[in-house]
């Protein structure tokens, strides 16, 4: 099981509406290097977008979809790597205080990923969730800079 969190510092609607900027994706999610417009009205249930990830030579298309979403609490994705298989992502924000306590819980549903979901797959999520958690904090944080006080 590869569940990780983040304090961020800000409120969690300002999480929110980073999760919620489809055109945002690519900026905090760990490994993605662009991400493109899918279908429907993102964060909408059912509502979709394309992502690519570029590692030297070689690049993967995927596709993310929303599988559930409460505003702005919870957002549940289902991301589609192609051969590697899917996922599913579960993005909770809860209130800490004056900020937010961020929790991405994934498990691998089906192909190489979901057939080898082990420990060792589980420690290199983890990793991955630690970088991307840190985006996302950083992101939220600098749109919101300007923004209020917050201490």
């Amino acid at each position: 099981m590869a569940v990780r969190h983040q304090l961020v510092r800000r409120p969690r609607e300002d999480v929110w509406e980073v999760l919620a900027d489809r055109d945002a994706y690519a900026e905090w999610v760990a490994g993605t290097s662009e991400s493109h417009r899918g279908s429907g009205d993102w964060p909408q249930e059912g509502a979709s977008l394309d992502y690519d990830v570029k590692l030297g030579p070689w690049s993967l298309t995927g596709s993310t979809v929303v599988r559930e979403q409460h505003r702005p609490s919870r957002l549940a994705l289902e991301i589609d790597s192609g051969a590697l298989g899917t996922a599913r992502v579960d993005i909770e924000v809860r209130p800490w205080g004056r900020d937010s306590l961020v929790i991405v819980d994934e498990h691998p549903l089906t192909g190489f990923a979901g057939g080898a979901h082990n420990a060792a797959l589980d420690a290199v999520l983890h990793w991955r969730h630690r970088r991307m958690l840190a985006r996302l904090a950083q992101v939220v944080e600098d749109r919101t800079e300007g923004g209020a006080v917050h201490g």
